[in-house]
């Protein structure tokens, strides 16, 4: 879409008869009491025509807008050098033209709206010269600012303005007294401090901007945000009409439930009152059970919800595109009878995702999906499932918070925003814990990682050096007292979780009577690794089991006291390794933070090598590590289905003819499994992978492909219900002759 087309789009004819109408029924609209006025759909309808009518004519004189000025401010700061030729030129121009208009004192409601537009449009299409860099994001700590002070910022959501992202939360005072002392639990402390705003361009360094809201923000009737009993799980978005940037919250005011409209000129303004909506049709109750924002491609915003008391519908209500502040009547997607909260909303490959957490007070939990069956938000949906991924240690010991999807140069990712704060986080260090979620197969897949890095510009992430490959280490993941401990399998004896772990934290693993637990940690690299956990209690000991079969021990002698024990220079192979908790004899052993880390660099793979288990390639079946022999973590184990295919992204700087090497085995009796070879969704020819002898017998097919400049995609499709062999990887090297 060209600037022009933009403005086309956008533009819009105001009649003086709009304007007349609304001066004469202005009165009228502001007379009704607000808190009577709820949904658009329960209004008086000459009530709603002269509100509608209101918005209309305000659109057509002269306006003060906060917003124009800073952000014609703050996108002259950016660099030519910085982005590629073709996208800053209409950048350029649309910033110039947004200045003219900054300017202009006669510039009306519409004309801002439009130059808003235009320059958020072209700047979010800024291409960056390069490739970007990756950044780290450490989970299980407390998270700062780029001035080094606390970031404050729960129930809320990440969202991409132009080129920059922003993340609203609420403070609440149980934040910072959970910091300050993170030994106990405080529960209730709810108070409402603020929303604060902060801007990042890499997701992973946040810069303070603004408070948007305070307690003393005035709403409706004359109240203040500081009077209202519950203000939480918020989102913005922005309205092209007025260009304005609305933010969603619910909140319990003056007695009542209801959806809190706050209103600014642009991303970290100092938002103003713009309207309280006690009840979305469709819902059975007022008010909303948790919520989030969730924009579209096409620019369409929606509140994704449950209903307040019982919690057991899952909603989808379109934001009033005329001015964002109704949500229309919401479209059921989804029910539960045990309740769900935490709900909220991605979009990945033409597919739209609905999450949600177990209704039970803030705590930790799988994560439930529900799949849109069409490229429709509001239409039908698939039956609840788990998101893979989240079982072993109830999605990083969080519930759903918010998601934020990130379209890359090389690959789309999305981000798992985790919510930990249950009584105020007494499981865990630190509020927020963001995971990648990336969908190798039929379905997403959440990666439980404590350290990951991720290059905002490119899409793509990685392990990070530090992440520890045990799961739920710290035993917080239940949040009660059990005698199967999550993500870890019982082995016999007597296993509990115990109240008081080590400094402070909330529990601990308790193993006696001679018995243990296990957890089999799946497609671990190559390398050494070291092995640390606390302990007190009689003795025992922890053993690693590498995929190979090798074994490494740690001994725990008793202590009466907490003690700190370590193992180092574990070599482990590529694959599943198994890590084993026992007693050593009747008396019960208690263990807490255990850590398995990385701490070789490990060899990195050949230029041009590209890894089945490894994103953006896709699996359509599982990324299995119990074969011998593989590359990497892992290989891609097609399901026995025609369809069943592996696809690799490929980059290549020119377009040519390249030789492809694809390592699989293929242990089946039943001889050879064929498959057709697409690049570029075109058939490129047929493969037979015959038989190996066994599926720890690996071996590589070439065959010679063209391939464009930039992007392709090489995909095998088994031709037969056997489906494809076990694939590894996928070599991509110049032709031969």
């Amino acid at each position: 879409m060209t600037e022009g087309d933009l403005l086309r789009q956008r533009s819009r004819v105001v009649s003086k008869y709009w304007k007349l109408a609304a001066a004469t029924l202005l009165s009228v609209a502001l007379a009704a009491p607000l808190s009577a006025s709820t949904a658009a759909a329960e209004t008086p309808a000459t009530q709603r025509q002269a509100t509608e009518l209101q918005d209309q004519g305000a659109a057509a004189g002269p306006v003060v807008d906060r917003g124009l000025k800073y952000l014609v401010s703050d996108y002259q700061t950016r660099t030519p050098t910085k982005y590629t030729a073709d996208s800053w030129r209409p950048f350029a121009k649309a910033l110039t033209a947004a200045a003219e208009v900054a300017g202009d004192t006669s510039a009306t409601t519409s004309d801002v709206a439009d130059a808003k537009t235009a320059l958020m449009t072209a700047a979010a299409d800024l291409k960056a010269a390069d490739e970007g860099t990756f950044q780290t994001i450490t989970n299980n700590t407390f998270w700062n600012d780029t001035s080094g002070n606390p970031i404050y910022s729960q129930g809320g959501g990440v969202f991409k303005f132009g080129d920059t992202y922003y993340w609203y939360g609420v403070h609440y005072t149980g934040a910072e007294l959970y910091r300050a002392n993170p030994t106990r639990k405080y529960d209730g402390n709810v108070s409402f401090v603020s929303i604060p705003v902060y801007s990042s361009k890499d997701l992973v360094n946040w810069k303070f901007e603004n408070r948007v809201a305070t307690r003393s923000t005035a709403i409706n009737n004359g109240a203040t945000l500081g009077q209202a009993g519950w203000v939480g799980r918020l989102g913005v978005s922005y309205n092209e009409n007025t260009g304005k940037y609305v933010l969603a919250t619910q909140a319990y005011v003056g007695g009542g439930h209801g959806v809190l409209f706050l209103q600014g000129d642009s991303p970290t303004d100092t938002f103003d009152y713009g309207y309280f909506q006690t009840q979305i049709t469709n819902s059975p109750t007022t008010g909303t059970g948790d919520q989030t924002v969730f924009t579209d491609d096409d620019g369409k915003d929606y509140l994704i919800f449950s209903n307040r008391e019982g919690r057991s519908r899952a909603f989808v209500s379109k934001l009033r595109e005329s001015d964002s502040l109704r949500a229309e009547p919401g479209v059921q997607i989804g029910q539960n009878s045990s309740g769900r909260e935490g709900n909220a909303m991605f979009k990945l490959d033409g597919k739209y995702y609905h999450a949600a957490s177990d209704l039970h007070g803030w705590n930790s939990s799988v994560a439930h999906v529900l799949e849109s069956t069409s490229g429709n938000i509001q239409g039908a949906y698939t039956s609840e499932y788990t998101l893979a991924g989240t079982e072993m240690d109830y999605s990083h010991v969080t519930q759903t918070g918010f998601f934020v999807t990130v379209k890359g140069t090389k690959q789309n990712t999305v981000i798992f925003a985790g919510d930990r704060w249950a009584d105020f986080a007494w499981n865990g260090i630190g509020y927020n814990q963001w995971m990648p979620v990336t969908k190798t197969g039929a379905r997403p897949q959440f990666h439980s990682v404590s350290q990951w890095q991720f290059n905002a510009t490119t899409g793509e992430w990685r392990v990070g050096p530090a992440n520890n490959y045990i799961l739920n280490p710290d035993i917080q993941a239940d949040r009660v007292i059990v005698s199967s401990v999550r993500g870890w399998r019982n082995l016999g004896g007597s296993v509990t979780n115990v109240n008081g772990g080590v400094n402070g934290s909330r529990f601990a693993l308790q193993v006696s009577n001679s018995g243990g637990v296990e957890q089999r940690v799946e497609s671990m690299p190559a390398g050494t690794y070291a092995l640390s956990l606390h302990a007190r209690g009689s003795a025992g000991q922890v053993v690693i089991t590498g995929a190979n079969g090798s074994q490494r021990t740690l001994g725990i002698p008793s202590s009466s006291g907490w003690a700190k024990r370590e193992l180092t220079g574990i070599e482990l192979p590529g694959g599943a390794a198994t890590v084993t908790v026992r007693a050593s004899g009747s008396g019960g052993v208690t263990v807490d933070q255990l850590s398995l880390v990385k701490t070789s660099a490990g060899t990195p793979p050949p230029p041009g090598r590209y890894e089945a288990e490894t994103a953006p390639a896709q699996c359509r079946g599982t990324i299995d590590s119990n074969q011998a022999g593989y590359s990497g973590s892992g290989f891609c184990n097609g399901d026995p289905a025609v369809g069943a295919f592996a696809e690799f992204t490929v980059n290549s700087e020119t377009a040519r003819t390249a030789t492809l090497g694809i390592r699989f085995a293929n242990g089946a009796t039943t001889g050879a499994r064929p498959a057709s070879l697409a690049v570029n969704g075109a058939t490129a020819g047929s493969l037979s992978f015959e038989s190996t002898g066994a599926w720890t017998t690996w071996t590589t097919k070439t065959v010679t492909v063209s391939l464009n400049a930039g992007s392709n995609t090489i995909r095998l499709d088994p031709t037969t219900a056997a489906g494809l062999p076990n694939v590894d990887y996928l070599d991509v090297g110049a032709a031969a002759g």
